[in-house]
């Protein structure tokens, strides 16, 4: 998402992958601070040149290490589109995939280590912000423009439907998995899966 191909010579994609998940894992361990990007070229086995001929900033590369995770979140398959015409199905595979990104041990670590942060590594924070949270909404906005347009959803205001949708799986359970205090049971996150697509169907759905 935040990788921006430069010109000149062809990028490896394998070693761009290995600085990439090097790097989460450092940022992980050590926070936006304390990780510098000599470390993340030692630690990957390449050059602080080659790393920023690939990212041109630290921030750079904290982006690209969120937009792998989300990617990889909502990442259906080649094989699987969202049914405009049948958005309980498609909210249903959405709130999935979001479930299972937020209930992922790594990303409930990397929001701890900005929460920390917070106030103080404001690139850090921004940059989460807009590939995280911003970014899934935007995604799931693009959806229910589609689902209106083909007359599944009524019309209505497609960003706050998005925000709202995904706000509805961030309740105590969520508070609870970021204290580490146990995350739910997948029979649990079913549930809550089921309710809010309800909830979310009978505001602007057609059935």
């Amino acid at each position: 998402m935040s990788e921006q191909p430069k010109l000149g010579r062809p990028r490896d994609p394998e070693r761009m992958r290995r600085v990439i998940e090097v790097a989460e894992q450092l940022f992980l361990e050590q926070g936006f601070e304390r990780t510098s990007v000599e470390a993340v070229a030692k630690a990957s086995g390449v050059s602080k040149v080659t790393i920023y001929a690939y990212f041109p900033t630290k921030k750079a590369l904290f982006e690209a290490t969120i937009g792998k995770r989300i990617d990889a979140a909502f990442d259906f398959g080649s094989d699987v589109s969202l049914p405009y015409g049948e958005p309980r199905l498609a909210l249903t595979l959405i709130g999935r995939h979001f479930l299972g990104l937020i209930r992922a041990d790594e990303v409930i670590r990397k929001q701890r280590v900005l929460f920390a942060e917070a106030g103080v590594q404001q690139d850090a924070c921004s940059a989460f912000f807009q590939q995280g949270p911003l970014g899934i909404v935007a995604r799931v906005r693009g959806f229910l423009d589609s689902a209106v347009t083909a007359g599944s959803l009524v019309p209505h205001d497609t960003g706050a439907g998005a925000d709202q949708f995904l706000s509805l799986f961030l309740g105590s359970a969520h508070i609870k998995a970021m204290l580490g205090l146990g995350k739910p049971t997948s029979e649990e996150d079913e549930r809550l899966l089921e309710r809010n697509v309800d909830m979310f169907m009978k505001a602007y759905g057609r059935d």
